[in-house]
């Protein structure tokens, strides 16, 4: 038990010496940074010290240390007073890019003077650089200053590349930004310039506005084309989709149209077909028969036609024996109608009142003869019968009055001229008196009664 404890206890104090060395020697290893070096010191007296940039070395744990050193570019700002070659005062300022060289040789300079203090590089490179621009700018004429930036910052590099060299130091860029003067020189001496500048920049803009307007209205104009060309052919394609639309909407209605005038083409044939066999039915059926019976007809016809024409020349010869007869009466007639009107033509007033008293009579006895047909006569009035015979009269009054009227002769008249003249008949007689009026007798109920004109009570 104790051989194996004492075993154990070497096994785990050789496994810890393992692990310490293997931590000491991974500790051991030091990488360097691209933008860094690094300085192993405490080699042998001929290689007092070792540089690694970029790279990977040993440094003995109790032997070596190790040492970095920024390789990274540094920027410094630069501005110097100066006097010109012409002799004008100048500020001039200037941007540097400045780092430590990256090769063994300049990396063990800049340690030797910057290895502790690496953050008074700026400033020891910043004096460097203006020493030199100074120097520099004395050479120089203000406008070679103003147009020749480039060549008088390669001057200035040129001047202190000996001196930074000398530190390990290396000047990436030297730029100058700004040159300036307090006696208005450089803007006097400018002027003429810009003035050109500026009349050449107003030529210029006013070219490359009117180059521009030119271009826009190209542009326009083309623009313009394409919508117009687009208008065009979106209605091309309207027109287009709206035949299709029209032509597929119409489709359907076409299509029945046609199955209709297909319908009705079939029922034409049809009626047509029907037609014919109605036709040739009629044909067989009426009109022939027909034609027999119209031929038989017109035969018919033609035998009572025969018929009629001799019974019509018999009667026209009756005709004509009863019309010369019915001729030889009425010229008989009008003979004696006008022999009458001549014998008229020569009447006098007596006549006149001679044919008046004869017709007299008969007209009173047409006035009363309504009266004789009445079977019972009831008369309301305060006077009796008498207002009958008074209205009886009074008819005979009138129609004396009218007929005064259709022949124009004043029949009253003529009686009272006959009077007063003395001449009298015993045909004729005043129509006021009595002879001139006969009384004429109404019969009612069938009873003779008193003559009209006579008082009734």
């Amino acid at each position: 038990m104790l051989e194996f404890t004492t075993t154990l206890a070497v096994v785990v104090a050789v496994v810890v010496v393992v692990l310490i060395l293997l931590v000491v020697l991974i500790r051991s290893y030091r990488t360097a940074r691209p933008d860094e070096a690094l300085i192993i010191t405490g080699r042998t007296a001929s290689k007092p010290s070792k540089v690694v940039v970029g790279a990977r070395s040993v440094v003995y744990p109790f032997v070596n240390k190790a040492y970095t050193l920024s390789l990274a570019s540094r920027s410094v700002q630069v501005t110097v007073e100066g006097i010109s070659k012409n002799g004008i005062k100048l500020l001039l300022q200037g941007v540097a890019q400045v780092k430590v060289g990256g090769d063994e040789e300049n990396v063990r300079l800049a340690a030797q003077r910057f290895l502790q203090q690496q953050d008074q590089i700026e400033r020891y490179t910043q004096d460097i650089l203006a020493g030199s621009l100074r120097s520099v700018v004395g050479t120089l004429t203000v406008e070679q200053i103003i147009h020749e930036r480039a060549a008088l910052a390669k001057s200035v590099q040129d001047v202190a590349l000996e001196s930074l060299n000398n530190q390990g130091l290396i000047v990436d860029t030297l730029q100058i930004s700004s040159v300036e003067d307090d006696t208005n020189y450089l803007r006097n001496l400018g002027r003429p310039e810009s003035a050109q500048v500026e009349k050449t920049a107003a030529i210029a803009e006013a070219n490359a506005r009117q180059e521009a307007a030119e271009k826009q209205a190209v542009s326009d104009e083309g623009i313009a084309i394409a919508q117009q060309r687009l208008a065009i052919r979106r209605a091309e394609l309207k027109e287009q989709t709206d035949a299709r639309q029209a032509a597929a909407d119409a489709a359907g209605p076409l299509a029945q149209a046609e199955q209709r005038q297909a319908i009705i083409q079939r029922e034409e044939q049809v009626a047509v077909r029907q037609a014919e066999l109605k036709e040739r039915q009629l044909d067989t059926e009426v009109r022939r028969p027909a034609d027999a019976a119209k031929y038989r007809a017109e035969q018919e016809a033609a035998g009572v036609l025969a018929g009629r024409r001799a019974e019509a020349e018999a009667r026209r010869a009756d005709g004509l024996a009863e019309a010369e007869a019915l001729e030889a009466a009425g010229r008989a007639e009008a003979a004696g109608v006008l022999a009458k009107a001549e014998a008229y033509a020569q009447f006098n007033d007596a006549a006149v009142i001679d044919r008046l008293v004869d017709v007299l009579p008969k007209i009173a006895r047409e006035l009363a003869a309504p009266y004789g047909n009445i079977k019972d006569l009831t008369v309301i009035s305060n006077d009796g019968a008498g207002q009958l015979s008074r209205n009886i009269a009074g008819n005979v009054n009138d129609t004396v009055t009218l007929l005064e009227k259709m022949t124009g002769v004043d029949l009253r008249q003529l009686v009272d001229r006959i009077s007063a003249g003395g001449r009298t008949s015993t045909t004729a007689a005043s129509p006021s008196s009595p002879a001139a009026f006969a009384p004429v007798a109404v019969a009612v109920d069938g009873q003779h009664t008193e003559p009209v004109g006579s008082q009734v009570d």
